[in-house]
């Protein structure tokens, strides 16, 4: 009978160890679940401070690339395109669509007519990329027949005015190789220097107007 009470003592020891231990475990599950209900807020948090701060990246660039460019296109053509930019979510990736609008209807810009325009769209881009670059490289931006598909003299005499007034305001050093669509007086009126190209006798020969 002794034994039998010793032994149940002993059992109902264990058995109060075993209960300590358990009420130890869920004391440090609640202290890990608070800490994790914590550690998630924060994350959620976090994660909203991203989206908005994103959002708000978007719309800046938007602004900023469409606003631009715009601009390149009404310096140059007389019945402008706009530049529309739209920030879309493609395979969990954020990718930026690119749309000329005229008169309220927008196209694919390679579809627009004539590819003029893309030339000064792709121009105008490449400036406002480079003004938000932190911090700038150099100040030269060396260009190789950037507009040869722009037709016509007064185009292309408004893009040289164009460049200049961007080189201006941005004090920004642009070279550029283009072909011969406006005369040499108004190459001369727009550039700091022109130099011409030619070749006889497969021998080039640079002078400078």
């Amino acid at each position: 009978m002794m034994k039998t009470l010793q032994q149940l003592r002993q059992k109902l020891e264990k058995e109060k160890g075993k209960k300590e231990q358990i009420e130890t475990d869920i004391a440090e599950y609640q202290v890990k679940i608070k800490d994790s209900k914590r550690s998630l807020h924060r994350h959620e948090e976090a994660k909203e401070i991203i989206r908005t701060v994103g959002q708000k990246t978007q719309e800046q660039l938007q602004f900023h690339i469409s606003d631009i460019t715009s601009l390149a296109l009404e310096a140059v053509f007389t019945d402008p395109y706009e530049l529309k930019v739209e920030f879309v979510q493609r395979r969990n990736k954020t990718e930026c669509d690119l749309f000329f609008v005229r008169d309220g209807f927008s196209v694919d810009p390679l579809s627009a007519s004539g590819v003029g325009p893309v030339d000064v769209a792709s121009f105008a881009l490449r400036i406002a990329s480079w003004s938000m670059m932190r911090p700038r490289p150099m100040n030269t931006i060396i260009l190789d027949e950037p507009f040869k598909h722009l037709r016509g003299e007064a185009e292309n005499e408004r893009v040289l005015q164009m460049l200049q007034t961007i080189s201006k305001m941005l004090h920004v050093q642009i070279i550029m190789i283009g072909d011969v669509k406006v005369p040499k007086e108004v190459m001369m009126e727009y550039a700091d220097k022109v130099f011409e190209c030619k070749i006889k006798n497969r021998v080039s020969k640079i002078t400078e107007l």
